[in-house]
């Protein structure tokens, strides 16, 4: 790698540092894929309950930092930077004027750890919930065709 002249200087003044993968920083809140523990999507963080997965994440994840989607509306992240204070974990909400993440928040490390399933499945109890509206769709269905 050559010695920056003072022409590199310029453009970084200009343009700022050059960014490796500026896509997926986008995407993944300003981190990398391989730095992240634990992620939710937007709709996930909408919801009423903190996900267990990501609390015990949190807990265990000594040296993590808690990222935020600064697009959510700050209710929706309280519940989940109450957890981040109760373990010590830093935080920070990301804004991103430029692109919205559909990522609502994750824990990410600040080297990579490249673990292989990154995304809490949906939540149990609305998965329950949504498989027994299914059910009770399709058997009043059924009963429509018996008649």
């Amino acid at each position: 790698m050559s010695n920056p002249n003072v022409d590199d200087y310029i453009k970084q003044g200009v343009y700022g540092a050059k960014e490796t993968k500026p896509e997926e920083r986008r995407e993944f809140l300003g981190t990398l894929r391989e730095r992240v523990v634990i992620a939710l999507k937007q709709s996930q963080v909408l919801e009423d309950c903190v996900y267990e997965e990501v609390e015990n994440a949190i807990k265990s994840s000594i040296g993590a930092k808690l990222y935020l989607n600064g697009h959510l509306d700050y209710a929706y992240l309280s519940k989940y930077i109450k957890v981040a204070n109760t373990y010590k974990m830093e935080y920070t909400m990301v804004t991103n004027k430029d692109y919205v993440s559909e990522i609502g928040l994750l824990v990410a490390y600040g080297h990579a750890i490249e673990k292989a399933e990154i995304f809490v499945s949906k939540n149990k109890e609305t998965e329950d919930q949504q498989q027994t509206e299914k059910k009770g769709l399709f058997s009043s269905l059924g009963s429509l065709f018996k008649k």
